[in-house]
């Protein structure tokens, strides 16, 4: 390749010196031809009767000091008043390329066969005082030692473009026994292939993972590194410090022993840290460090928590039901046929109210899954759960997962129903809309309200204002996190008079996190 690259830089720069020196032949031939037709002599022998002994030996003087092969005058009709060899004085002039400056004046560069030999001429037409055309200057140098001075120029070209060939080959074995040290011996396609596989392993892997050198600079973190320490942007050739708790990082720098398994915690998140060393020629060059979200597996259980939970309100649906039946069915078997009737009409009239709203005005079967099953629940607490008939919610993207919508509105309504715990004639008001580009649930109580002292704790993961023995304070941290999940926020608003009011705003369309850096 560098042969080739050589061959051809060596090919363009000799045209291109070719081209050069015949445009600067041809020039200097019309600027001495120029130059001879304005010298006053010349002009002024025209006048005489043998203008040649005049011109022939200023001519031949200028030919000699100029290094022209020609320096040829003659008057309009193309016949010689000086020329190299004296015999040809008196004849015309060779070549047929006078026309332009003896008819029209003009001064110019052409190429032709004269009485030399093939030659480039510059062609000045010379003018009297009237300024008419009374002679031409035609200067010339043969093309033959153009060529041969360019062909002196060309050799010197390839003299150098040799040496440079020379130098670049010993410089490449070097240089290739430089590279071949530093990539261990591995061919390009090998490097190649290797890399792809970093790249697949590090998009492939769950686990965070995060490089650096022995300087503490950030060489490669991967995306899901990146999300679990909730780093934005590039990070490349940033010192690790400042970004998260490096303390372990260092410690393996300073020890080079791999530490397995520890614990770290960052931002609300317990992170499990492995870190190894790594070496170069028996130097620590660096650490290369995995982390794992504990909580991850604290969410699944708090979201099969949530998924019971669901399936405990159901069967509080399923139980209501029962007992009805078996009250309706000790009416009928008294004769009280009126009462059995009457009791049948109230309760279809509420579940036609309520599931008329539940399925004209809720068309995703998610959410009404979860209605339904608070309808029960609510039932059985005798907590009056009111679907507000505005609501108006379609099928929702396809990226609200039920696990998601349960562990949201499932903690919201069941904090809503342990607020109206113990309150006369206790309600709970559910409101759900899809106009515009977010997606609404507003869930509100008539319960004792919320001070404010502890709503910005109401998110804190293990606080609650309840008493008991029983763990408390994850609900509405699990609903927290889940909304931040999915780009959504919380608005809460409460007072002591008029209860409680959570509203959840979760965006229709999903922004992808940033790509492998």
């Amino acid at each position: 390749m560098g042969l080739f690259l050589i061959l051809l830089l060596t090919v363009f720069f000799s045209y291109m010196e070719s081209k050069q020196i015949e445009e600067n032949r041809g020039r200097m031939a019309l600027e001495i031809s120029k130059t001879v037709s304005f010298i006053p002599t010349i002009i002024a022998s025209f006048q005489t009767s043998d203008p040649s002994k005049t011109i022939q030996p200023l001519a031949e003087k200028i030919r000699k000091e100029t290094g022209a092969e020609f320096v040829v005058i003659g008057n309009k009709e193309g016949t010689r008043f000086s020329h190299p060899l004296p015999s040809m004085i008196g004849k015309k002039m060779k070549g047929g390329d006078n026309q332009r400056a003896i008819q029209q004046g003009e001064y110019y560069v052409s190429k032709a066969k004269g009485s030399l030999g093939p030659s480039i001429r510059g062609k000045s037409p010379i003018f009297n005082k009237k300024g008419e055309v009374i002679g031409i200057v035609s200067v010339g140098f043969l093309l033959e030692d153009v060529h041969q001075q360019i062909m002196n120029n060309l050799t010197k070209v390839l003299l150098v473009s040799l040496f440079a060939f020379l130098v670049s080959l010993f410089g490449s074995i070097l240089l290739g026994k430089n590279i071949r040290k530093d990539t261990m011996g591995l061919e390009p396609f090998e490097i190649a292939a290797l890399y792809k596989e970093k790249n697949a392993v590090l998009h492939g892997v769950k686990e965070g993972i995060l490089a650096i050198n022995k300087e503490g600079y950030i060489t490669m973190m991967n995306q899901p590194a990146k999300r679990l320490l909730q780093i934005n942007g590039s990070v490349r050739h940033i010192k690790v410090d400042g970004l998260f708790p490096s303390d372990y990082l260092y410690e393996v720098l300073k020890s080079g022993n791999p530490l397995v398994d520890k614990e770290m915690v960052w931002k609300d998140k317990t992170v499990i840290v492995n870190c190894t060393p790594l070496f170069e020629e028996s130097e620590i060059s660096g650490v290369v460090a995995s982390f794992r979200d504990k909580t991850e597996i604290e969410q699944m259980l708090n979201t099969l928590s949530e998924v019971n939970s669901y399936s405990e309100d159901l069967r509080a649906q399923t139980h209501e039901y029962t007992n009805k039946l078996y009250v309706l069915l000790g009416l009928l078997q008294l004769g009280e046929n009126e009462q059995a009737i009457e009791m049948l009409q109230s309760e279809t009239q509420v579940l036609q109210f309520q599931n008329s709203i539940v399925f004209n005005h809720i068309k995703d079967t998610k959410v009404q899954a979860i209605l339904l099953g608070k309808l029960g629940k609510a039932s059985e607490k005798k907590i009056k759960f009111e679907i507000i008939s505005d609501s108006s919610l379609k099928e929702l993207p396809s990226h609200f997962k039920l696990s998601n919508l349960i562990v949201i509105l499932g903690n919201l309504i069941d904090n809503a129903f342990e607020a109206v715990y113990g309150v006369d004639s206790p309600t709970v008001k559910f409101f759900a809309t899809d106009i515009g580009s977010d997606i609404i649930f507003e869930i509100a109580d008539n319960g004792k309200g919320i001070t404010d002292v502890e709503i910005p704790l109401l998110f804190s993961r293990g606080f609650t204002s309840k008493e008991g023995s029983e763990p408390r304070g994850f609900g509405l941290s699990n609903a927290e996190e889940a909304v931040l999940e999915m780009n959504g926020m919380i608005e809460v608003q409460s007072t002591q008079e008029s209860g409680t009011v959570f509203t959840v705003y979760l965006p229709k369309e999903f922004k992808g996190s940033e790509k492998l850096e």
